[in-house]
Order: structure tokens, then sequence, then C-alpha cells
């Protein structure tokens, strides 16, 4: 599996998956962009790609802000000349404040549906107007997650934000298949770190819990789900569009 020539931009890329992804797919030969904040995270990780012999460049970006978005994708083409590959990874997890339906703010609903849903839109908006431009189509990777796939969160806006990717992912896939672009969906199950991990109310409750319901008896790692990822983003997986990528150890079919 070789990403040699492809140029891919990777929200969220300064830790966990993102940075896992970023890392594995310039191992294969890509040229990755880091999108995402804080901008020390994303330095660091295009710093090691880089003393490792890869080429990585990290753009500051929030995902919120549409024009951050812009900018990134711009970049990409400006610096290495294309953007064959974007993963729309970035994502909140507000473990202690995303919960009661029955009580919440709006203004605390949105919080999360900003990053995990709009922010994945913005993303893949910008992200195939390149494509389109340039011509010789190309493909995305939305992460979603298995809390999509059923009702267990307690974390209603992220769960119902990560279900939303799975329908933003199989109307790309029906609609700009002509274009030669193809998007997939990735849904893994709980790691051994979730987005913004320090708020978490119970980490060592959850890791007990979590791998008691898991047939392989262990949580997941970035390095676990960066493989489908570039997978999913190379040659390899051409005949694949529309469709979601279950990586969870087992635990939705326990």
């Amino acid at each position: 599996m070789r990403l040699d020539g492809k140029v891919a931009l990777i929200t969220g890329g300064g830790s966990g998956i993102g940075a896992a992804t970023a890392r594995l797919m310039a191992q294969k030969g890509a040229a990755v962009i880091l999108a995402g904040i804080p901008k020390a995270g994303i330095d660091a990780v295009a710093a090691a790609i880089d003393a490792a012999g890869g080429r990585a460049l990290a753009v500051a970006t929030d995902v919120t802000v549409e024009g951050d978005i812009e900018t990134a994708v711009r970049r990409a083409a400006e610096t290495f000349g294309a953007l064959d590959i974007v993963v729309a990874n970035a994502g909140v997890q507000r473990h202690n404040t995303d919960v009661d339906l029955f009580e919440m703010t709006e203004a605390e609903w949105d919080r999360t549906q900003d990053v995990n849903l709009r922010g994945v839109f913005r993303t893949c908006k910008h992200g195939l107007a390149q494509m389109i431009r340039q011509g010789g189509g190309g493909t995305i990777v939305i992460v979603s997650s298995i809390t999509a796939l059923d009702g267990r969160s307690a974390n209603v806006s992220y769960m119902t934000a990560k279900t939303g990717l799975l329908g933003l992912n199989r109307h790309i896939a029906v609609h700009y298949a002509k274009h030669g672009i193809r998007c997939n969906a990735v849904c893994p199950g709980a790691l051994e770190r979730t987005p913004d991990w320090g708020d978490h109310p119970d980490p060592t409750g959850r890791k007990a819990r979590n791998e008691a319901a898991i047939p392989l008896g262990r949580l997941g790692t970035p390095e676990d789900i960066a493989p489908w990822i570039a997978f999913l983003a190379s040659d390899l997986s051409g005949f694949a569009t529309g469709a979601q990528f279950v990586v969870d150890g087992g635990m939705t079919i326990a």
C-alpha cells in the first residue's frame, strides 16, 4: 500500500487518530498537511515527520471557521501542487456537559455540532471544490464513530453529529463519483483516549466497562485506526465508496 505522489489534508492532525494517520501516510509516500489546533500539536507532528524524511506542512486550522479551512486547502495546493486526499477527522467530545437532552441548552448542543458535523461539512466542501477544480478525482475519508450505530452513548450531541456524518458520506459518494471522487467513513470503537480525555468524569470505570464489552479484550489505539484510513485513501480500495467501516474490536456485534 503506497501513497507516493499523493497530497493529503488531515484535520485534527495534532493528536490521536489524525496524528497517527499523518505519520502513516507520510511513511507511505504522501505529503501531508496537518490542519488543526493548537498550533503546537500540529507543529510537533510535522517536525517529527520531516525528521523521518517525510514531507509535512502544519496549518493552524479551526474547523469552526470556514476561512481557516479555505486557507488550509489553498496552502495544500500551493505548496504541493494538488489535493488528492481529505481526512475529515477533527472532533470534540464534551463528556461532562453533552448529556441530559431534556435540559440541554442550544449553545451546548451547538458547541459539539459546530466541530463534529459542520466542521466536517466545511472540510468536505472545500476539499471537493479543490478536487473538482484540479480534475483527476480524489478520495475523502470521514471519521465517524460506533456511537453512530447505536444509542448507548450519553453524549447525545456527539452521537447525533457522528450519525449525520454517515449520511454526508453517502451523499458525497453518490453525487461526486462522476468527478472520480470516492468517499468512505470509518467508525472507530472505544479507544484508550477519547477526544477531550481530560474532561472524562470516570476514565477508570470507562476502561473497565469497555474492555468487558469488547471481544478482543482491549481498548483500541489511534494506530489501530490509521491503517484503515490510509487504505481507504489508497488506490487499493478503488472500488469502495459510500461505505462505513467499523473498527472496534467486535464491540458492536457482541
